[in-house]
C-alpha cells in the first residue's frame, strides 16, 4: 500500500501523523510511505530520519495526497486538503465530527473512508488512539490554566501551590476518565487543592481507593457543581462522551457566580467543548475572557508539546496502521471490531451513530458499509 503523511496546516500545529520508525515498520512490511517534506520538523524529525527508515520524501502535499491509497494524519483535514481527498482513499486521523458539520459534509462529498482514532475501541471501554493524547492534555490543563492564573495574563494572581500561611488553589476537575485523572494528579502535585467530580460511582471509588491522599473524588450532579466552581481558582472541563458533542456543564449564567479571574480549561473543546461560553482558541491566542472569567480553549492543546505527543501516538497508531496497509481496510476492520468502530465515514455515508445524533444525519450501520 502506499501510505502518505503530509505537513499538518492547522495554525500551531507540530505534530505529526507518521514517525521515522513507524515509517520503518511500514517499510519492512512491504509497504511505500512518502511524508511531505519538514512534515517532521516540529516533532524534531529531519527528512534525513525519513529517508533513513526507508520513506520517501515528498514536496508538497497535493504530490503526497494523489499518490496515496492511505493518508495518516494528526488533526483532522482543514479544508483544502479535504478538497485534495477521493473515492476510494482511506483517511487515518483524528476527526472529531460531531461538532463540525462542514468538514463531515466536505468527507462525505468526497466519498472517502474515514476512520477516526477518537473512536477506535480497545474491548474494555477504553479509546486506545484518544487515550495518549488525552493523557498529555490532562497533564497540560494545570500547567497552562496556572500560567492562565497569573495577574499578568488576566487571571487572579493566584499561587495554586500557596505558601506557607496563604491557602493553595482550588482547582475543580469535571471528569474522572483519563483526561480528568491526569489532570488532577498533576494540580495536586503543584500543590492545589483538587476535587474530581463524576458521576460513576465505580470510577469514584476507583479514585479514592487510588488518590484518597492527592485529591477528593465527588459524585457530580447540578447543585455539588455550582457549589464548587463558586469556589474555585480553576475549572477543568474533562468530559468525554466518544464521538459525540460535549455536555455543556456550566452555563454564561453560573460564570456571575465565580470568582473574577478564574480560569476554565476547556480540554473538551475538540468535541464542541464542556463550557457554555467556550470556542476554540489557538496557541498563538489561548485566552479570552468573559463575564471576568479567564477560558483557555486551545484545540490542539497537546500540539505544544509535539515530540511527546507525536511519540505517545505513534506507540499507539503503529498496529492499527500495519494491519489497515497489510489487509486493506474492509478486511481489517472485518478482523477487528475495535478498528471498525472507528469507521466514521465511507464512500459518502456517515457510519458513526453518535456524529448522525448530534449533526441530525442519517447513518448507515458500519457492517453495511464492510458488505457494500
Amino acid at each position: 500500500m502506499k501510505i502518505g503523511c503530509p505537513k499538518e496546516i492547522k495554525p500551531q500545529e507540530y505534530r505529526v501523523g507518521i514517525t521515522p520508525n513507524a515509517a520503518r515498520e511500514a517499510v519492512a512490511h512491504g509497504h511505500t510511505v512518502m511524508i511531505e517534506t519538514s512534515a517532521g520538523t516540529g516533532a524534531g524529525f529531519s527528512d534525513a530520519d525519513y529517508l533513513a527508515a526507508g520513506a520517501r520524501i515528498i514536496a508538497t502535499a497535493e504530490e503526497v495526497f494523489a499518490a496515496s491509497d492511505m493518508i495518516v494524519k494528526v488533526k483532522e483535514p482543514q479544508a483544502a486538503e479535504r478538497k485534495r481527498l477521493r473515492q476510494g482513499q482511506v483517511l487515518f486521523t483524528y476527526l472529531h465530527l460531531a461538532p463540525d458539520p462542514e468538514q463531515t459534509r466536505d468527507l462525505l462529498a468526497s466519498g472517502v473512508t474515514g476512520i477516526a482514532y477518537e473512536t477506535v475501541t480497545d474491548g474494555r471501554g477504553g479509546l486506545p488512539l484518544l487515550a495518549p493524547m488525552s493523557e498529555v492534555a490532562g497533564r497540560l490543563a494545570p500547567q497552562v490554566g496556572a500560567w492562565s492564573l497569573q495577574k499578568a495574563n488576566g487571571g487572579r494572581g493566584v499561587l495554586l501551590g500557596g505558601v506557607p500561611g496563604v491557602a493553595p488553589g482550588k482547582v475543580v476537575v469535571i471528569g474522572g476518565g483519563v483526561v480528568g485523572t491526569h489532570a488532577a494528579r498533576v494540580a495536586a502535585g503543584m500543590g492545589a487543592d483538587v476535587t474530581v467530580l463524576d458521576r460513576s460511582l465505580p470510577r469514584l471509588r476507583y479514585l479514592d481507593d487510588v488518590f484518597g491522599r492527592d485529591f477528593r473524588a465527588v459524585y457530580s450532579d447540578a447543585g455539588t457543581t455550582a457549589e464548587l466552581i463558586r469556589d474555585a481558582d480553576m475549572v477543568i472541563g474533562a468530559v468525554l462522551i466518544p464521538g459525540a458533542a460535549a455536555p455543556k456543564l456550566i452555563s454564561r449564567a453560573q460564570l456571575a457566580t465565580m470568582k473574577p479571574g478564574a480560569v476554565l480549561v476547556d480540554v473538551a473543546i475538540d468535541q464542541g467543548g464542556c463550557f457554555e461560553t467556550s470556542r476554540a482558541t489557538t496557541h498563538q491566542d489561548p485566552i479570552y475572557q468573559v463575564d471576568g472569567i479567564l477560558h483557555y480553549c486551545v484545540a490542539n492543546m497537546p500540539g505544544a508539546v509535539a515530540r511527546t505527543s507525536t511519540l505517545a501516538l505513534g506507540n499507539a497508531t503503529l498496529p492499527f496502521l500495519l494491519a489497515l496497509a497489510d489487509k486493506g481496510w474492509k478486511q481489517a476492520c472485518a478482523d477487528d471490531e475495535n478498528l471498525l468502530a472507528g469507521l466514521n465515514v465511507h464512500a459518502g455515508h456517515l457510519t458513526y451513530g453518535a456524529v448522525g445524533d448530534a449533526l441530525g444525519l442519517e447513518v448507515m450501520a458500519p457492517a453495511r458499509a464492510l458488505a457494500a
